[in-house]
């Protein structure tokens, strides 16, 4: 149960470094994007959150957006990251190596 339960908290309920991530290889669409973290990361964001986090990326100015049009399909809405989001996203990976480190690692006794 504890494990299931932080399973959860840091996926998603924590999509935002995901989509982050993904976007820092190239630019993507919102159904790309969660068909992406389910290949890649092995779980599947919630459809109506991943929209929301999305909506909320973009109005703080973490990612960008651009309509791209199809050949013979409706135009897509491309999602790209921003210098911001790099920033924001380089500030999660520190603390996320740090709070591994003061869990996880050993301390050598002196």
């Amino acid at each position: 149960m504890a494990i299931r339960r932080l399973k959860r908290k840091t996926t998603a309920e924590l999509l935002w470094p995901y989509i982050l991530r993904l976007l820092q290889e190239r630019p993507m669409y919102a159904y790309e994007l969660r068909k992406e973290i389910n290949r890649r990361f092995g779980w599947k964001p919630p459809m109506v959150t991943s929209y929301t986090v999305l909506y909320r990326l973009q109005r703080s100015g973490y990612v960008t957006t651009e309509w791209q049009e199809q050949h013979g399909k409706p135009a897509r809405r491309y999602y790209k990251i921003t210098e911001k989001g790099q920033e924001l996203l380089q500030e999660a990976e520190e603390y996320v190596k740090d709070l591994y480190a003061k869990l996880f690692k050993r301390k050598s006794s002196s």
